[in-house]
């Protein structure tokens, strides 16, 4: 019963991070290599083969990358930081 409230809370995490994501991936203000980032990112996520916990940490590795773009602007950086602190509760 545990096991599947987590995998409910988990599926919400990961559905409130893959929205915000998909603002970013769409915002024709925000760079294109980091719109495409945040596709890679949504793509990750939705990769079902894998466990919760290890889509996320995909996830949070291709926003690690971009994340240190000098372009990004401060709106949406703070989006993807939002993003990673919902994914990094996600655990095995």
């Amino acid at each position: 019963m545990v096991r599947k409230k987590k995998l409910q809370e988990y599926a919400e995490r990961i559905k409130q991070a893959t929205v915000v994501l998909g603002q970013v991936s769409e915002d024709t203000t925000t760079p294109r290599n980091i719109r495409r980032a945040a596709r890679q990112s949504i793509a990750a996520l939705d990769l079902t083969e894998y466990t919760p916990a290890v889509r996320a940490s995909n996830a949070i590795s291709i926003l690690d990358d971009i994340l240190q773009d000098p372009n990004m602007p401060p709106y949406t950086r703070v989006k993807l930081w939002n993003v990673m602190s919902i994914l990094e509760a996600i655990k095995d």
